[in-house]
């Protein structure tokens, strides 16, 4: 069967306007019916570029997998990516001869392009691609669908990073996968561990809300996918897979890290800036179970008070190292002021993102002058304190004024949660729950 995708399938992203079904939020996630048979439950995608000899092996061993393992119908899609060898008559031959295959066209080259153009027109409620090398062993396909199937997580990767995974490559390509990986995590502050590996699903209601923000239409095109919906709260389920490293790749490394550090640039940069709407992919509240109330216990109360603490400790120890370096040219008043000062800016800035989930930057104007009158509070008990010390003792030493700050600023801290919370990030328990499939505004992943 040969199906070529719509103009608007295989236009570039920034090109497509978003359909008026998706803008919102997401459906909640659901399992889907055991007796599902109104369309394929799986799609799985095969991108190629001129693998005349490995296509024809590659869908006989797949579609053999599934019909042995797979309980539910599933379909296996050929996109070619402008070959130019004969893959586009295997591609042809093998979906004219075998039900379960079809074939989609395209004129112009780049994986992120064929998944998206393919990825965007499939019905099918799960989606999913691999390599044509079939380097990931396919023991891991029902696994790393299950989870989207069962409603438990948005999108899943197979994982060659992982304690126990089991793989077979040489150094070069181990440096690079892990150097590329840390360079994720450091300056995207990525979670996944493995944003290369050939091997991923997704869901095909978040695919038709995620797809259109994703840019990149080559090999970095899984990585921005990954990082928009990690950052957007989305689940994400990594899968420990076997993968042996096909010597035969004709992926050019050197372009291709070039490429995917120009895409670490650009996304960094648009998420930083706010340039990003991931508001459309939020779940309706309630979908998350800590936006459940429990009798008698504050909502967030308790994920609260761990972040706090967190932020207070490291706040506490950035303070005494200002301090400290301050009182060498200047007196414990002035010192004391400074440190405090500055640390209060990166305190608030932190509670706001990370103990209260206030993203973005409306009201963060407002929420900093909050965050100064909670800091001259903070200023008057500790500069109370040494000013009390100092009537008592004359020349305190060095290690007594730490002292008497530590215990002044313990009890500033109390008072700085009780003030944050109720006032500067408070919960408004007054608002109504809207009606399933829509935002609350003072949802914070909404922020």
């Amino acid at each position: 069967m040969r199906t070529d995708p719509s103009p608007a399938a295989s236009a570039p992203a920034a090109t497509r306007a978003v359909p008026a079904r998706t803008r919102g939020v997401l459906p909640a996630r659901e399992h889907l019916p055991a007796a599902w048979r109104e369309v394929p439950v799986l799609d799985v995608v095969i991108p190629v570029h001129n693998e005349e000899k490995d296509l024809g092996p590659c869908v006989a061993r797949l579609r053999d997998h599934l019909v042995r393992t797979f309980p539910y119908p599933f379909r296996i899609t050929v996109a070619d990516n402008a070959s130019t060898d004969r893959t586009p008559a295997v591609a042809a031959g093998l979906a004219d001869s075998v039900a379960e295959v079809r074939h989609v066209r395209l004129d112009r080259k780049g994986r992120g392009r064929a998944l998206r153009a393919v990825w965007s027109a499939s019905d099918a409620p799960v989606l999913a691609y691999m390599d044509v090398d079939l380097s990931t062993d396919l023991n891991a396909l029902l696994p790393l669908v299950a989870p989207l199937i069962s409603g438990h997580s948005d999108l899943a990767i197979g994982s060659r990073l992982t304690r126990s995974s089991r793989v077979v490559r040489g150094p070069k390509r181990e440096f690079i996968s892990r150097a590329y990986n840390l360079i994720l995590r450091g300056s995207l502050h990525a979670r996944f561990s493995d944003a290369q590996c050939g091997f991923k699903a997704i869901r095909g209601d978040v695919a038709r809300v995620l797809l259109p923000l994703v840019e990149d239409t080559g090999w970095f095109f899984d990585t921005e996918m990954l990082v928009l919906a990690e950052r957007a709260g989305l689940r994400i389920h990594e899968v420990p897979v076997d993968w042996v490293d096909d010597p035969d790749s004709t992926v050019h490394l050197v372009r291709t890290a070039a490429d995917d550090l120009k895409g670490v640039w650009r996304v960094g940069r648009a998420l930083a800036v706010g340039a990003l709407p991931l508001d459309r992919l939020a779940r309706p509240f309630g979908d998350d179970p800590r936006d459940r109330e429990l009798t008698g216990v504050p909502r967030g109360l308790a994920r609260q008070l761990v972040g706090f603490c967190v932020v207070g400790v490291l706040s506490t120890l950035f303070y005494l190292l200002l301090y400290s370096g301050f009182r060498t040219f200047t007196g414990a008043q002035a010192a004391n002021a400074f440190a405090l000062l500055v640390s209060a800016v990166a305190n608030t800035a932190a509670n706001r993102r990370l103990t209260f989930g206030v993203r973005g930057r409306d009201r963060a104007v407002r929420h900093q002058a909050q965050g100064l009158v909670v800091f001259a509070i903070g200023l008057a008990l500790t500069s109370g304190s040494l000013a009390a010390l100092g009537a008592a003792s004359g020349d305190p030493a060095h290690s007594t004024e730490l002292a008497v700050l530590v215990a002044a600023n313990l009890a500033a801290t109390v008072l700085r949660f009780l003030l944050l919370r109720a006032w500067v990030f408070p919960d408004r328990h007054d608002t109504p729950v809207p009606p399933h499939g829509t935002a609350r505004a003072d949802d914070p992943r909404n922020a």
